[in-house]
């Protein structure tokens, strides 16, 4: 533990950047998953279909092919992420957020939106059918029958299965670390390398870190769970 704290802000700057993966990823994976779960369950064929076919892809893939494509094989098929060069300076270092860590951030994104998507999904098939029926009667569309009919409530019933779905998301940041990003578990990785008589040290100390976030996330969600309950 003496080289993990010996090391401090280098361990601070990864979890920086394991923070950020997580908190963008994860905004960006709530909407583009509730879009997916609108388009499953919308009176259009043709866009049902083409979520039911996005889940079920993504959701068979392993994270590891899917960073690989954002990463590797779309830059030359001519998809380019370098529309981002965000430099933030902290006291521990420089957070360079660049075109690795957007590739890394839309695998993400693109991966557990599938999840995402089907835990909105269940919270949607809990809602009364007959309220949406109503909601129609009277004139609104489905968009808006969704808006502020459905997803309130579907979003009160899927927050466990939310939960559960962006701690998976937390830990699975660390897969970024393979393709340059310098976040937790890179950083580790790099530690054990130069100091290899303290791998159990560090191991330990980067793995209460990741406790105390799962922690935090598990927090908030049963806090929500608690707020919208319904008696």
């Amino acid at each position: 533990m003496e080289v993990f704290w010996d090391n401090r802000e280098a361990v601070a700057l990864a979890f920086a950047y394991t923070v950020l993966l997580f908190i963008i990823a994860g905004i960006g994976s709530m909407i583009w998953g509730t879009v997916l779960a609108a388009m499953r369950v919308g009176p259009i064929p043709v866009l049902r279909w083409a979520g039911t076919l996005y889940v079920a892809l993504v959701r068979n893939t392993p994270l590891l092919l899917i960073l690989f494509f954002f990463r590797m094989a779309a830059p030359k098929a001519d998809i380019k992420f370098d529309f981002v060069d965000v430099v933030i300076p902290t006291s521990a270092g420089d957070i360079r957020l660049n075109n690795l860590f957007t590739a890394c951030v839309i695998g993400l994104i693109v991966y557990t939106s599938a999840f995402v998507c089907e835990a909105m999904r269940s919270g949607i098939n809990a809602v009364p059918l007959g309220q949406a029926e109503a909601a129609r009667a009277i004139g609104m569309p489905f968009g808006g029958v969704m808006r502020q009919v459905v997803l309130p409530q579907a979003l009160r019933a899927s927050v466990p299965p939310l939960t559960s779905v962006q701690i998976a998301l937390l830990k699975n940041t660390t897969v970024a670390g393979v393709f340059g990003v310098a976040e937790a578990f890179a950083t580790m990785r790099l530690l054990i390398n130069d100091h290899t008589s303290a791998r159990t040290g560090l191991f330990i100390g980067f793995a209460i870190v990741f406790v105390v976030l799962v922690e935090i996330v598990s927090y908030v969600g049963a806090r929500y769970e608690r707020k919208w309950r319904v008696a």
